[in-house]
Order: structure tokens, then C-alpha cells, then sequence
């Protein structure tokens, strides 16, 4: 598969199957993802690699909203920056998670994304507590680390439904 192709065909997963996702598969995508490029190359981004059933279940439960599939998911990674080691860790934290992604695509996984800093764990009571808050302390995150995402893994239940065709030329401008 060429890289467009890809790109092309990773989409978010939601559903994943009971399948485990053998170590070597695992260490090669976060060893692709950790040649990410970086600030200056400071190198900010640190993965935490979670497979236990009953912390994906809790992890679901980080917000009320979007984060409710983790519990299936076979493992979950969730991406981490270090805040002291540069004001862009967290660019540096999405440039990984993105190339993660893309190495989970490659190795025959779904994937998808679950934002976590700046986002409240209620909806509907934005300045409670952060799901940021809640899974530093669910995971014993130390300090300086912050968390962006957690992208959640596993092989997919159901094939992905194609990219519909549309013309993107209006986001594109030549100067």
C-alpha cells in the first residue's frame, strides 16, 4: 500500500474485535510514532500503553461524551508531553499521535483519537473538572507530563466505510 493509499483509507474505528494485538505489533507502531518530528527536536512526546480491561473502562469514562468506545478497544495509548521541555509539547504530543495512527493503519488496526486536554468531563458543565484532571489522576501521570489524546487500538469489528468523493479545491490556495 502506498502511502497516499494510506492515508486514504485509515478512518476512526469504534468497534474493535477481541482479537490481541501481539507486542511486536504494538512496539513497532509506538516505535514509528516516536520518530515523529519534534520542536527543535526536543523530543517532548511519551506514550503510556494501557491494556488492562478494567482502566480502559475507566478511562471510557474520562468524559461524557466521545470517549465511551476505549472499553473496547484492546489497548489505548495515551499521549503524553512533557510541558516543561518545550511550550509545544503539545503539537509535538499530535504530530505522534498522528504518525502513531498512521503505523496502527499500516500494521492492520483501527484507531481513533479521544481528545483529552481542554476538554471538560461533563458537556454540559465545561468549567468542572477536566477529563485532563481526571486521568492524570487516574493513571498517576507525574508532573511535568500533560496528556493531549488517548488513541484507542484494536483490530476493527467492521471493514471501514470509504471516504466519500468531494471537491476540496475551494481549501487549497496558490500564491
Amino acid at each position: 500500500m502506498t502511502f497516499s493509499e494510506l492515508v486514504r483509507h485509515r478512518r476512526s474505528c469504534r468497534k474493535f474485535t477481541d482479537a490481541p494485538i501481539p507486542p511486536e505489533t504494538l512496539r513497532t507502531i509506538l516505535d514509528d510514532a516516536l520518530t515523529a518530528p519534534s520542536s527543535k527536536n526536543v523530543r517532548s512526546t511519551r506514550f503510556m500503553v494501557v491494556g488492562d480491561p478494567e482502566t480502559l473502562e475507566r478511562i471510557s469514562e474520562m468524559r461524557d461524551f466521545g470517549s465511551s468506545f476505549v472499553r473496547g478497544a484492546k489497548q489505548a495509548v495515551v499521549v503524553l508531553g512533557d510541558t516543561q521541555a518545550t511550550d509545544l509539547w503539545r503539537e509535538n504530543c499530535a504530530i505522534s499521535a498522528t504518525l502513531l495512527q498512521l503505523s496502527a493503519e499500516a500494521q492492520g488496526l483501527g484507531s481513533c483519537w479521544v481528545h483529552v486536554h481542554g476538554r471538560p468531563r461533563l458537556h454540559d458543565v465545561p468549567e468542572g473538572e477536566q477529563a485532563e484532571e481526571y486521568l492524570a489522576r487516574l493513571l498517576e501521570v507525574p508532573e511535568p507530563l500533560g496528556i493531549l489524546c488517548v488513541v484507542a487500538l484494536g483490530y476493527p469489528a467492521e471493514p471501514p466505510r470509504p471516504h466519500r468523493e468531494r471537491d476540496d479545491s475551494d481549501k487549497i490556495v496558490y500564491k
